[in-house]
């Protein structure tokens, strides 16, 4: 079954950037949000406001790769006062499964209207197919992360972390004829 991916929509500033996810974030859509961050925080942007209003649901990969984020923007000294990575409007559903991994102390979680200024510019991000690998990757390296903030964590991914690593090993050897 071919689920349908989160949308992305980004808003830049001085040195912030609003990012709107819509739809369903999941496995897929985490790694066209990891480049997207990524490029961002390339150009110098310190500052992410990540619109959850339109946002269904977070799978487990998505949720880890966003843990990721959050950890490393944390104890950055430009990311004191506010700045970091802030959740705007996150769903009952969302808060919810953050809480239950731990992780919801990585983020200011705000309620409300986007505070932001007059002078913004609206980004159309593009995205390439992403193959197997990549995203049995992504997936791992969520899972991981996830399950390096708890033992519950840790039990909680153990089947799916060691199923991924063996499939990442299958994909890499070549082909037997």
């Amino acid at each position: 079954m071919n689920t349908p991916t989160a949308k992305l929509s980004v808003l830049t500033g001085k040195d912030f950037a609003c990012i709107r996810i819509s739809g369903r974030a999941n496995f897929t859509s985490s790694i066209d949000f990891k480049s997207v961050v990524q490029n961002l925080r390339d150009k110098g942007y310190t500052c992410f406001v990540l619109d959850l209003s339109e946002c269904t649901l977070m799978d487990s990969t998505f949720l880890g790769l966003l843990a990721g984020f959050g950890l490393k923007m944390r104890g950055r000294p430009e990311n004191s006062n506010d700045r970091g990575m802030v959740l705007l409007n996150p769903g009952p559903r969302i808060t919810e499964l953050l809480e239950s991994l731990g992780v919801l102390d990585l983020f200011r979680v705000t309620r409300g209207t986007a505070d932001l200024p007059p002078v913004a510019e609206a980004i159309s991000p593009t995205f390439e197919p992403h193959g197997h690998e990549e995203v049995t990757r992504a997936c791992l390296e969520a899972h991981q992360t996830l399950s390096s903030l708890s033992p519950e964590n840790a039990a909680r991914f153990k089947d799916v972390t060691q199923f991924l690593a063996e499939d990442l090993k299958k994909i890499k050897k070549p082909d037997q004829v």
